[in-house]
């Protein structure tokens, strides 16, 4: 399968695609740049977060959004509303907040990452809906790709440098018993964003692997999506089916002359459906 590309290189590092039908469709961020983009019917439009980057951002149960920034915490009450400052989420300024999602209670998941991608610099917080903050796993290197499985009874976790894709067991609204689910070989890439469909399959995008691959439950690989760019983000369902995999690409880092489509969006149908978003309580 081609995936097409829906944007062309709007962004220098596209990343964590999001789809919700009351925000319109797709949205992901500019990392760098601190901007929300969405894909409209008239183009793309950016928001931009005065913050030195922009992780992630989810929508809310009373219809706004939540965004993380580098370590703060923005919501707004709309989805075309103004952000404020919330929470304070890290005080190491050579650390950053990186990917995240919420889980099945509508609790927000964000995990952390040291700018120079350190051994144990990052971990995994929680926040519930009256923004108070827990750890859920401390010492990981770069946190990534979070999610839930249809049944909610499992959640998946990428921690990037370390080339694995983590499974738990969900043991009443908690992540318990990490393992292994795959050891990503090196010259695949490195295992970065991720999402799972309606099936329980687990796609994973592979920064410097030019490919989304997805896996069974039990972490055989059943589909490999080759991509034109090498730096491939995340990835996401959408589409009013949520038949759609939308996939996310960087240009970070890249020299200026990298005469790449790096930093598009790419969309293509992989023959299972995704699961709504999950989406904040606070």
């Amino acid at each position: 399968m081609t995936p097409e590309n829906v944007t062309g290189p709007v962004a220098h590092h596209a990343e964590t695609p999001v789809w919700w039908p009351g925000w319109g469709g797709l949205r992901w961020t500019d990392g760098d740049a601190g901007d929300l983009l969405a894909l409209r019917d008239d183009g793309v439009t950016r928001q931009h977060i005065d913050d030195e980057y922009l992780a992630f951002a989810r929508p809310r149960a009373n219809g706004g959004i939540v965004a993380v920034g580098a370590r703060t915490l923005y919501l707004a009450d709309d989805v075309d509303g103004d952000f404020r400052a919330a929470a304070h989420l890290l005080d190491d300024r050579g650390a950053r907040m990186n990917d995240g999602c919420c889980d099945p209670r509508g609790r927000l998941l964000t995990g952390s990452m040291g700018y120079e991608s350190e051994p144990d610099a990052g971990a995994l917080l929680r926040l519930d809906a009256s923004l108070e903050i827990s750890t859920v796993l401390s010492k990981t290197t770069v946190s990534n790709g979070i999610a839930f499985a249809p049944d909610g009874h499992r959640a998946y976790f990428n921690d990037t440098d370390t080339q694995r894709v983590f499974v738990f067991d969900v043991v009443d609204g908690e992540l318990r018993g990490r393992r292994v689910l795959v050891q990503v070989p090196d010259d695949q890439g490195s295992p970065d964003g991720l999402t799972v469909a309606a099936d329980g399959s687990v796609w994973v995008a592979l920064w410097g692997g030019s490919a989304v691959q997805g896996y069974a439950p039990d972490g055989s690989l059943i589909e490999r999506i080759e991509l034109p760019v090498e730096q491939v983000s995340a990835c996401t369902f959408g589409g009013d089916d949520l038949g759609t995999l939308f996939i996310t690409t960087s240009a970070q880092g890249l020299p200026d002359d990298h005469g790449t489509d790096a930093g598009s969006v790419y969309a293509v149908e992989p023959g299972v459906r995704g699961i709504p978003v999950a989406v904040f309580a606070g």
